[in-house]
């Protein structure tokens, strides 16, 4: 398991929206060639943000509603939130 946190439908909210800290999400598929080039730096800039920033997962495929909520059209997609 990365370093990188796996949201859900469910935690998405509570972990992002209501995160003290700038969260960076990165939206991606299993499938998908390019999502599984950048996961590397993904997981890197989890272990180099740790206590300072989240970096988490969201699995367009597992997750429709909060993708289609943020109108991701292309995967990887990468966002950042700060205060929700």
């Amino acid at each position: 398991m990365g370093l990188a946190r796996e949201l859900s439908s469910s935690d998405f909210d509570s972990v992002v929206l209501q995160s003290t800290v700038p969260v960076l999400v990165d939206f991606w598929a299993p499938w998908c060639g390019p999502c599984r080039m950048v996961a590397p730096a993904v997981e890197q800039l989890a272990g180099e943000f740790q206590g300072k920033a989240l970096v988490c997962k969201v699995n367009v495929d597992d997750c429709q509603d909060i993708a289609m909520r943020y109108r991701i059209t292309s995967i990887p997609t990468l966002m950042v939130f700060k205060g929700g």
